[in-house]
């Protein structure tokens, strides 16, 4: 072997010495950092994670919610060899929701980019901070304005659908809100009819519950990390074939729906004389048109990054706001006295009409956002947020170091006895606006807070207020199961294992 040779064997033996001390350094500086805040106990491989393999899955939000009340405000727990850090008090959770330093989405995300790519959930970086000023136009007043029509007509054969429920001792009520709202996001969304309510099976959503199921069930088995090894598994087998029917679905649509764009572009360009044409009053747009139109410095969004932009409004904006609804109801259900108030603030509003409701209707409907806000603070749609810390940060005595990733108890936090008296009581009066003025303002973040905050959180609103006002409006409710009695799973969305049973009577008339 020649001296050159023998040099650049050294050389190289030397680099990858150094490369692995400089490692194995970091690594023993984060440990070391991670490990002075309290927490529960660690295990190879798993780290802290071994009761929530064990535990069953209605029992994660117990058990996080225990550690949380164990070790609060800020602890540490590892996922894995990850360190994690959890945040549970408002002035915490600014520090990190607040800056615009630690706005990338843990590790744990990555999980969700076979199916959503890296969407606007899931991005990082200059695409996150591109997309979202290309996309947030797209949430304009009068947009939403232009889907109210949607939600009625949806809300409508939701009330019919419901008719068949009448007499019965008792039905889950989840199902039915869960197609309603599945009916309308896609109708929004992609401009596709889907009759999710008139059909008994839809293979797309048991697609979309399979995949955040299979999804958080690998979140807390760091041996299913590795993509090769889910891949060997029946649950990554079942995963590989829920894929393949979201991105089906979605890429037909996109082709349809460009297909069809460019024969009406002639059209358009001959109609936008006035701003109501251009908003599409003259034909029903979705978002997908818009996104078709929407560019950042001339460059526009390509098909993969509209369909990972499509299937992250479909997640989104189904999942989430079939929980909000389903919880308010099963609240109004069990609380009939404040039901009653927002029945006759129904009755005010439509003075005896069984019109759609207008955006000026939505707006007045105060009492009726208060006790939808009150039933996203018990019951958030996405109980955790999870953030990758990319340089050290200082909270209280502790530094948090670089490399860790942190994680928002959003449900903890809504409970939080300091901000929220008597936290457990169901209260819309929570959010009066003089009570909301004195609370700081990271207490309630169910559609996450700071720069990173949820881009459709009017529409969610709008949404669900419509779809509650025909529900009330034509029907008495009364959930049949306490809550103490009702189980709680956390997939990716915070759900009731076994649904939200109620009995429905007529209403009157309003």
């Amino acid at each position: 072997m020649d001296t050159v040779t023998q040099l650049f064997l050294l050389g190289l033996l030397v680099a990858v010495v150094l490369s692995l001390f400089i490692k194995s350094t970091a690594r023993a500086h984060l440990k070391l950092l991670a490990d002075r805040l309290p927490g529960p106990p660690s295990y190879p491989i798993v780290g802290t994670l071994l009761p929530l393999i064990l535990g069953h899955r209605t029992e994660l939000l117990y058990m996080r919610n225990r550690e949380c009340d164990t070790y609060q405000p800020l602890y540490r727990t590892w996922m894995g060899h990850v360190p994690e850090i959890n945040l549970t008090k408002p002035e915490h959770i600014e520090t990190i929701l607040g800056s615009s330093k630690h706005i990338d989405k843990s590790f744990l995300y990555n999980f969700l980019h076979p199916w959503l790519g890296t969407g606007l959930l899931t991005a990082k970086g200059q695409k996150w901070h591109t997309h979202r000023k290309m996309i947030t136009p797209t949430f304009h007043f009068k947009i939403l304005d232009n889907f109210l029509e949607v939600f009625s007509e949806k809300s409508e054969i939701l009330v019919r659908k419901l008719q068949k429920e009448v007499g019965s001792q008792g039905f889950d009520v989840y199902p039915y809100i869960t197609k309603c709202a599945l009916d309308i996001i896609c109708e929004t969304a992609m401009g596709t009819a889907v009759h999710a309510q008139e059909e008994t099976d839809s293979d797309y959503l048991s697609a979309v519950y399979d995949m955040s199921e299979l999804t958080l069930f690998r979140m807390i088995r760091p041996w299913l990390y590795p993509d090769w090894v889910f891949q060997l598994t029946k649950a990554g087998r079942r995963h590989d074939e829920c894929l393949k029917v979201l991105h089906g679905f979605t890429n037909r649509v996109i082709q349809e729906r460009k297909e069809l764009h460019k024969q009406t572009q002639k059209e358009y360009e001959t109609s936008t004389a006035t701003e109501e044409a251009a908003l599409g009053t003259k034909r029903r747009l979705a978002f997908l048109d818009l996104l078709l139109d929407a560019s950042h410095n001339g460059v526009k969004l390509t098909d993969e990054e509209l369909r990972e932009e499509v299937d992250t409004f479909m997640f989104e904006g189904h999942d989430t706001t079939s929980a909000g609804i389903s919880w308010a109801a099963y609240l109004l259900g069990l609380h009939t006295d404040i039901q009653n108030i927002v029945y006759e603030e129904q009755k005010s509003i439509f003075q005896g009409s069984d019109r759609p409701a207008t955006m000026k209707d939505l707006s007045e409907m105060k009492y009726l956002e208060r006790v939808i806000k009150e039933s996203l603070r018990l019951y958030p749609s996405v109980p955790f947020i999870s953030r990758e810390i990319t340089e050290d940060v200082q909270i209280d005595k502790y530094t948090i170091p670089a490399g860790v990733i942190a994680t928002v108890h959003i449900c903890f936090l809504h409970r939080n006895p300091d901000q929220f008296p008597n936290p457990e009581k169901f209260d819309p009066d929570n959010f009066l606006p003089e009570r909301t003025a004195k609370r700081h303002p990271y207490a309630y973040i169910p559609f996450s807070a700071g720069p990173r905050n949820c881009i459709g959180q009017k529409f969610a609103l709008l949404e669900e207020k419509t779809v509650l006002s025909y529900l009330l409006r034509h029907y008495k409710l009364r959930s049949l199961d306490k809550r103490e009695d009702v189980s709680l799973t956390v997939e990716l969305i915070l759900k009731p294992e076994n649904g939200l049973k109620v009995v429905i009577s007529p209403r009157d008339s309003l």
